[in-house]
């Protein structure tokens, strides 16, 4: 299995080594948590902050896998995420992009033994401030887990 999984990362990383259009970037801003388990739910603030690879698959697909940290914390309760997106980006009109697919979470927190990796799904959009600025508000919505754990994120970033 592993022999698998690593033949599927280096050929990836080789597709993406020779792509004619591939950017590089970094994206932070604000990360909402709202976590709701046994009928009762807790709301968390913090920030995220990563980076991500765009890979065009025409004038209007993007490929856009990411790796990101998300911290927030509450009356001295911290949470503390690492997410693996992988996002696809439409662009709906000039500078304007809807955004969606699917995040991996894992939560470092040590204290949590259940609910270690976590799915996702993303929704949201881009507006291309500049040909490298942009913002970009998504939702992510917990899928799975005794714990349902959604991030509203307020991002920007930078694309090189």
């Amino acid at each position: 299995m592993k022999k698998i999984i690593l033949t599927i990362v280096a050929l990836s990383a080789y597709g993406f080594a020779n792509a004619q259009d591939l950017k590089y970037g970094v994206r932070g801003g604000i990360d909402m948590v709202s976590v709701s388990a046994g009928g009762g739910s807790e709301s968390l603030t913090g920030f995220f902050a990563g980076a991500f690879a765009e890979y065009s698959l025409s004038d209007k697909i993007v490929l856009q896998p990411g790796f990101s940290y998300h911290t927030a914390s509450k009356d001295g309760y911290k949470s503390d995420y690492i997410s693996i997106p992988a996002l696809a980006k439409y662009k709906v009109a000039d500078k304007i992009n809807a955004i969606g697919g699917l995040a991996l979470f894992y939560n470092m927190d040590s204290a949590v033994k259940t609910d270690k990796l976590r799915f996702n799904l993303e929704i949201g959009g881009s507006y291309d401030i500049t040909e490298n600025i942009f913002i970009d508000p998504r939702y992510s919505l917990g899928l799975n887990g005794e714990a349902k754990v959604n991030h509203l994120l307020l991002g920007i970033g930078y694309k090189f």
